[in-house]
């Protein structure tokens, strides 16, 4: 590896350390001759969110989500291009990772710089294949995974978390005069877009969120389905994806109508349970395949059939 090249990885390994506080713990879950590159993966997916949502950002945000994407191209043909984007271009190179996940989160990013409602899950779904699939999909080509059975079983757990993350942060969005609930939904439930109006909840909105958490949990649930398909490292990253979103599921759903008021929040020992769970389960399951010859794959084409 080149000094320029070492640098690059500097970079991205700093930026992942100041944006985000798990990234110590997730990288360390990856084979240490990964942790580069999940870094270099993480910060092109940073500064291009930070382009789409940071308050402030100076310029047009589309134009700039162009220049972004234009950069990466650069960095993949082996033109000149700064250090995230070099290094996001030897990753790609040497995991021999398709570089279309990479242009899937920019279409999220434009989305959301342009934000409208969805019109009904069919359509949000479409929207997380671009914001939140591409994610597992790379984790899991660091893992050298290449099943597309697998795959899906990844994207519903990233949507899943997605979803996750959207009902947890509802009073913050709705404050920003955005709202991820599908249009349709919220129409076939009188009384839920006064509640959502007032911000003040009532049986419709009970309901409608009740609604929404099920069909969360339930995808969130594919995690075990894939991680019991997976080498130990990999299955246990995916666990602690699910499990974690599963964790917001379950705050969302103990604080109730009063989510429209408040953001729930996940303690330190959240992450702890969380962590711990993913270990045992991980360990458990390698335990039980060593000991099961034959043992079938699991049930991902059952499983994918259930959010069609």
């Amino acid at each position: 590896m080149t000094s320029d090249l070492e640098g690059a990885y500097a970079v991205c390994e700093k930026i992942a350390a100041e944006h985000y506080e798990n990234f110590t713990v997730a990288s360390r879950v990856l084979p240490r001759s990964e942790r580069c590159h999940l870094a270099a993966l993480y910060a092109y997916a940073r500064g291009a969110d930070d382009i789409a949502d940071e308050p402030g950002f100076p310029g047009d945000r589309a134009e700039a989500l162009d220049a972004w994407e234009a950069r990466l191209d650069d960095a993949l043909a082996g033109r000149p291009a700064p250090p995230v984007f070099l290094a996001t271009a030897h990753t790609v190179a040497a995991r021999n990772l398709s570089d279309e996940p990479l242009r899937a989160l920019l279409r999220a990013f434009r989305y959301d710089v342009a934000f409208a409602p969805f019109a009904d899950f069919a359509a949000l779904r479409a929207y997380c294949a671009n914001s939140a699939d591409p994610v597992g999909r790379l984790v899991l080509g660091l893992f050298g995974i290449r099943d597309d059975a697998l795959f899906a079983l990844s994207d519903d757990v990233c949507t899943g978390l997605q979803l996750a993350n959207f009902w947890q942060d509802l009073s913050v969005d709705l404050a920003q005069e955005r709202c991820y609930l599908p249009l349709d939904e919220i129409a076939a439930l009188p009384g839920a877009t006064d509640a959502l109006a007032r911000r003040e909840s009532n049986e419709a909105f009970v309901q409608l969120l009740a609604q929404q958490l099920e069909r969360t949990r339930r995808l969130l649930e594919s995690g075990d389905v894939l991680a019991d398909q997976l080498p130990m490292r990999a299955a246990l990253q995916i666990r602690l994806f699910a499990r974690g979103g599963l964790r917001i599921v379950a705050a969302v759903e103990a604080l109730g109508g009063n989510i429209l008021q408040r953001r729930p929040s996940l303690e330190r020992s959240d992450f702890v349970r969380v962590l711990l769970a993913a270990f045992r389960r991980s360990v458990s399951a390698r335990r039980f395949r060593r000991g099961t010859p034959g043992r079938p794959v699991g049930h991902a084409d059952e499983r994918r059939k259930e959010f069609a």
